[in-house]
């Protein structure tokens, strides 16, 4: 068959990422990504970028462990590049505190980020509500300069961006022979998956310049991320939320939650209050699927639902995707080489 045409649609950094791996594991593809938002107006350009992961209750620890490893060694060799200012990805040490000793001292992906061990009681003096904690090195993302650095290395590998809303997959069919659905919250939509639903997160972006460090509280409500330029202030956790305005109510109470862990924020600077729907589920969806309407076959490949996790899985599950669309398009080709017989 001709050059087999892929869609993906979705240009958030599962979207992006997963066009690059398509492109890499199968370089005779035509690759097109297809969006109703790009950066700077994605989900992904509200995240924090932090490589923390989240736990997904319905996908095996050692399949996350992997994603995460395989996410953490290609940004890790980015950062060690001359590309890591454009593609905004920095190492940053900090600390995740505890007001109580976590039932798992050591979570499973303490042997990837870099020189992780528990606290000192001198270390703790610094957070005075809190008695137990980790200091850990990892990776930060930096966002939208990533996803612009992904969307320069698509296009140098011949992939077309177009802005185009998809409210039905099966309209791509006669133009593409694998789709690839990477499309968030808009999946709920786009293929009625009633498992999917929102988790609302507000964030604030300040000027801090003199944060060096990441703080992060272990109930995962409040956090301290420092970028590049900006430091991340967070954060909700609001299921089922819909709504993409600030609350001003909301956005005093993070800064005073995190200035309460680092006193210094009260003289942060150009504060900017930022929301983006999470697209939640209980294990992220990235599996095969031929859909079938009126005798006609459709190809489709998922890779979304990644919740709060997407900066750091993000790489292995676009991998994975890729595969995946591999093995779309080899079924394909055996299905028009058996039709030639």
């Amino acid at each position: 068959m001709a050059a087999p045409k892929v869609a993906v649609v979705g240009a958030g950094v599962i979207g992006l990422s997963t066009a690059l791996c398509i492109m890499e594991t199968c370089p005779s593809c035509s690759v097109t990504i297809l969006s109703d938002q790009f950066s700077p107006n994605t989900t992904s350009d509200v995240a924090a970028g932090m490589l923390i992961p989240h736990t997904y209750p319905g996908t095996p620890i050692h399949v996350q462990k992997q994603w995460f490893k395989e996410t953490f060694a290609y940004l890790f060799a980015i950062s060690n590049s001359a590309e890591a200012s454009e593609a905004g990805i920095h190492l940053v040490s900090g600390w995740q505190v505890f007001k109580n000793t976590p039932e798992e001292e050591l979570p499973f992906w303490s042997d990837v980020v870099l020189g992780f061990r528990l606290m000192s009681e001198a270390e703790l003096q610094k957070f005075p509500q809190h008695r137990f904690g980790q200091a850990f090195m990892t990776l930060k993302c930096d966002c939208p300069p990533y996803l612009l650095w992904l969307e320069k290395r698509l296009k140098a590998t011949g992939v077309q961006m177009y802005t185009r809303k998809v409210a039905d997959l099966w309209e791509l069919h006669s133009e593409y022979n694998v789709v690839v659905n990477c499309a968030g919250i808009g999946a709920q939509q786009l293929v009625g998956d009633k498992k999917l639903f929102p988790v609302r997160g507000q964030v604030l972006k300040v000027r801090a310049p003199w944060l060096k460090n990441f703080i992060r509280d272990g109930d995962g409500l409040t956090y301290i991320y420092p970028g590049i330029h900006r430091v991340t202030l967070g954060g909700t956790r609001e299921k089922e939320s819909w709504s993409l305005s600030p609350d001003p109510g909301t956005t005093k109470d993070i800064f005073d939650r995190c200035c309460s862990l680092e006193p210094s924020l009260r003289g942060a600077q150009d504060i900017k209050v930022k929301v983006g729907l999470r697209p939640s589920r209980w294990c992220v969806r990235l599996q095969r699927e031929v859909l079938s309407q009126g005798g006609l076959k459709l190809p489709v490949v998922h890779n979304y639902g990644h919740g709060a996790g997407g900066f750091s899985m993000h790489r292995g599950t676009a991998k994975e995707a890729a595969r995946l669309v591999g093995e779309c398009i080899a079924a394909l080709q055996g299905s028009s080489s058996r039709a030639k017989l």
